[in-house]
């Protein structure tokens, strides 16, 4: 006899809207730069920091059984992705001391690590080198991106920065141009920001993506921090009191010398900034006129050969 019509059928996709307030995609940058974890910059050792943020991922993954957590290793020469808890090679079971995600996250890591010394053999000069951060943000910006176009219906997904290394102002382009790509996609930027002084880059990033900026005080109680504040879903944040930024640092870096400037001069063609004079562009050779302060100095010259 023919199947009756109240035979099982397929469940429906759920709508987006709610499918985006239950489920999150969490890209996180993890700096892992050698030259910050040991100098006196850094307020913990990497081991410790690891003792933290990885309780916290596995928080992530527990808050809904759906939501995915993806990890960018952030070196000094490279980045990679180190973890994706939708990949299908991934442990099942722990070891007994630490669950599957810590375990696969350090292997990858101890191998990212390795390489990127390798890669970097013989650069140090004694400094605090910056992380590749605009490189992180990229890979992470192109992962949201392919999730963007695999359905209709997908999470809202979210960038999280655990950094510490201090700005590099020679990626103050790449990483502007990552921030306002995160802003069109209505991606938010969230920065956890472990190092002496605040960071600029990620100051701008929150706040021009609607992000949010944490610069922790007591590093004993980052765990706390990171749970409390970075691990509800975006949904859940209209209804908690998050942390704002008191100030944000502005200040861009030139284009000539990659260094962070207060003022300077701008093209306005290209919109290059520089902290000096030039008579043509560096970017795109537009011819500049005189500078005001050159054709105040010349005026004068003249004035005092006539008196």
């Amino acid at each position: 006899m023919p199947s009756s019509s109240s035979s099982s059928a397929p469940t429906p996709a759920a709508p987006s809207k709610m499918y985006a307030d239950d489920v999150s995609v969490v890209v996180v940058l993890l700096d892992a730069n050698p030259f910050f974890w040991s100098s006196a910059a850094s307020p913990l050792p990497f081991s410790s920091f690891l003792s933290h943020v990885l309780p916290f991922l596995n928080s992530v993954l527990l808050m809904n059984q759906m939501n995915q957590l993806v990890v960018i290793a952030t070196g000094r020469n490279y980045c990679d992705y180190i973890y994706d808890s939708s990949a299908p090679t991934n442990r099942k079971t722990g070891n007994g001391k630490m669950t599957a995600l810590s375990c696969d996250l350090v292997a990858k890591l101890e191998e990212f690590v390795v390489k990127d010394e390798k890669l970097g053999k013989g650069e140090s000069n004694g400094a605090v080198m910056s992380s590749l951060l605009s490189g992180s943000l990229s890979m992470a910006l192109c992962f949201i991106q392919r999730i963007f176009r695999s359905g209709t219906f997908h999470p809202h997904p979210r960038i999280l920065c655990l950094h510490g290394s201090p700005d590099g102002p020679e990626q103050y382009v790449a990483i502007m141009n990552a921030i306002f790509s995160a802003q069109r996609s209505m991606v938010p930027i969230d920065s956890c920001y472990i190092g002496a002084l605040n960071s600029a880059f990620l100051q701008q990033a929150s706040y021009i993506t609607g992000g949010v900026y944490l610069k922790p005080q007591l590093m004993d109680g980052l765990l706390q921090y990171l749970t409390t504040v970075f691990a509800t879903d975006l949904h859940s944040r209209a209804f908690l009191q998050l942390p704002k930024s008191v100030g944000v640092d502005f200040r861009a870096s030139c284009f000539c010398h990659k260094k962070t400037i207060d003022m300077g001069y701008i093209c306005s063609v290209c919109i290059s900034i520089f902290c000096k004079h030039h008579k043509k562009c560096l970017t795109c050779g537009s011819v500049f006129g005189q500078a005001q302060s050159d054709a105040a100095s010349e005026t004068n010259k003249r004035k005092t050969i006539r008196t």
